[in-house]
């Protein structure tokens, strides 16, 4: 697996310092990261393919720096938000999974047969050519995650991508997630997609406080998130 190293990383939004000197690497094929909300689980997970730029600290991917590697990383690293339709931006399912192949030097037939294969892997070749907009919630997220490994990114980042979903989409997503031979990093509050993970990490305050095997770490969150109500 690649190693993601933050370097004594913090991020200031505005007068508030969201992730405060975290220290990690993570070399596992499944880590988690929990929080509750305003912990800096979010902003930690952008920076790994630079979506967000620390104020201060260092991240690096595979040994490369992204402050200066950049663009390199980021083909490393694909990213699946929260809201799929914050990544859809094609009108047709097929049109915006080949929109991701865009900057990849492939001809014409080898790019269609990438977005053939991507569609097929997640149930959505009869829906290719209808509007990508029109999906269903657990429909959308799961053509958000074709389009990202339709590129064949070697580290996958999502962020709470089971959130907005019912449980048997959220089910379902979590599945294929289970099924990825990619290097994953996944922000989540359900923890149950979480518990086969190889390490789950805990923030609190732009800080990491638990950073285990997911028993462990899943206990510690949830003796957290009980004290605060």
């Amino acid at each position: 697996m690649t190693e993601i190293v933050f370097d004594r990383v913090s991020h200031d939004f505005g007068p508030d310092r969201v992730v405060d000197d975290v220290s990690l690497v993570l070399a596992e094929h499944r880590i988690g990261i929990v929080g509750a909300n305003g912990s800096g689980k979010s902003t930690l997970a952008r920076m790994i393919n630079g979506l967000v730029t620390p104020s201060s600290g260092r991240v690096s991917v595979g040994g490369l720096d992204l402050a200066r590697h950049a663009r390199e990383v980021r083909r490393m690293v694909g990213f699946v938000f929260t809201n799929a339709d914050n990544q859809i931006v094609m009108p047709t399912v097929r049109e915006d999974v080949a929109f991701t192949l865009r900057r990849h030097k492939l001809d014409r037939a080898d790019a269609a047969a990438r977005v053939d294969a991507a569609l097929q892997r997640f149930g959505l070749t009869e829906l290719a050519d209808r509007p990508a907009h029109r999906l269903s919630g657990g429909q959308k997220q799961l053509l958000a995650l074709a389009a990202v490994l339709v590129a064949e990114p070697s580290i996958i980042v999502a962020d709470e991508p089971t959130t907005l979903l019912d449980a048997r989409n959220a089910r379902l997503v979590s599945e294929h997630f289970a099924e990825l031979p990619q290097q994953l990093v996944v922000v989540s509050h359900h923890l149950e997609l979480l518990e086969e993970f190889d390490r789950v990490i805990v923030m609190e305050g732009g800080r990491v406080i638990a950073d285990d095997r997911p028993g462990p770490a899943l206990d510690v969150y949830r003796e957290l998130i009980g004290s605060a109500r």
